[in-house]
C-alpha cells in the first residue's frame, strides 16, 4: 500500500485481487461519514464533484476495470471490493456509483445486477446504448476510429448480428432500476455528439419522470460530451444527501 495525496486528500493506493485499488480520505467526518462513492471509470477526470463529496466527509473509492463496456466481471468484482471496504474501513453497504461517458455504463449495469448495493445514482452523460455510443448508428459520431467496435468485440465477443440482437443494454436495464426505487442525479450536455443525450440518458429521464422516481436532472445548453460536471455541485450534493439513507 502506499499513501499519498489527491486534491488535497490523503489517497491509498493498493491492490485488489491483482486490480490497482484507490481510496480517498475525507479530512473530517461530516454528514457523509461511513458514505462513499466510487468512481466507476477515469479516476481522476472532471473531480469537482467527487471533491465535494469528501469535503462533506464521503470517502471516495476507485477499482480497475478489465474493460470500460460494463462487463458482470468488473461489477462481480466490484461488490467484492465493496465487502473489503466495509469490512477492512467501515463504510457503508450502498455506495454513490459515479459514472461519466463509459462510467454511466458500469454503473447502471452494475446497479441492475447488485440493486441492494446502490443508494444514489450519480450518470453524467452516460453511455446506455452500445448502438449509440460507440457504434455511432443513430445521430452520433462513431468511434470506430479510436476503437470503439474491437474493443466491443474484445469484451463481448459482438458480431454485428449479435449486437443489433443484444437486449441488455443500460437502457434496457432500466425498469430493474425502477423497480428497486434507485434515486438518479442525472447531468448532460445537450450538444454531445458523442453520447447523444436522445439516444441515452433521455429514456432513463422519460421512464423515471414517469414512473415518479427521485430524479435529479440538468442539461448544460451548447456543452459537448466535455466537460463533465457542473460548475455548481450543491444541487447534486442536497439531492444525495437527501436520499443516501433511505
Amino acid at each position: 500500500m502506499n499513501d499519498t495525496e489527491w486534491n488535497g486528500f490523503k489517497r491509498l493506493d493498493f491492490q485488489f485481487e491483482g486490480r490497482n485499488a484507490i481510496l480517498v480520505f475525507p479530512k473530517q467526518e461530516g454528514f457523509g461519514t461511513g458514505h462513499w462513492a466510487c468512481k466507476m471509470e477515469y479516476f481522476g477526470a472532471f473531480p469537482k464533484f467527487e471533491c465535494e463529496l469528501l469535503e462533506n466527509g464521503f470517502h471516495l473509492a476507485y477499482m480497475e476495470n478489465k474493460n470500460r463496456w460494463g462487463c458482470d466481471i468488473d461489477h462481480d468484482a466490484r461488490v467484492r471490493f465493496a465487502d473489503y471496504l466495509q469490512k477492512e474501513y467501515g463504510l457503508s453497504h450502498k455506495f454513490i456509483p459515479v459514472g461519466m461517458s463509459c462510467g454511466g455504463l458500469h454503473s447502471v449495469n452494475f446497479a441492475s445486477r447488485y440493486p441492494d448495493r446502490v443508494s444514489v445514482l450519480y450518470l453524467d452523460a452516460p453511455v446506455m446504448n452500445l448502438l449509440s455510443c460507440p457504434m455511432g448508428f443513430g445521430v452520433g459520431e462513431s468511434l470506430d476510429n479510436g476503437g470503439g467496435w474491437q474493443e466491443l468485440v474484445n469484451a463481448y465477443g459482438f458480431t454485428i448480428s449479435s449486437l443489433l440482437t443484444y437486449r441488455e443494454h443500460p437502457i434496457d436495464r432500466i425498469p430493474t432500476l425502477i423497480a428497486h426505487k434507485i434515486p438518479v442525479a442525472l447531468v448532460y450536455g445537450d450538444s454531445d455528439t458523442i453520447v447523444p443525450y436522445n439516444e441515452n440518458g433521455k429514456l432513463l429521464e422519460d421512464a423515471y419522470r414517469k414512473e415518479g422516481i427521485p430524479l435529479f436532472c440538468e442539461g448544460k445548453k451548447g456543452c459537448r460530451h466535455h466537460p463533465h460536471g457542473l460548475e455548481d455541485p450543491s444541487g447534486i450534493l442536497s439531492f444525495i444527501q437527501k436520499y443516501v439513507d433511505v
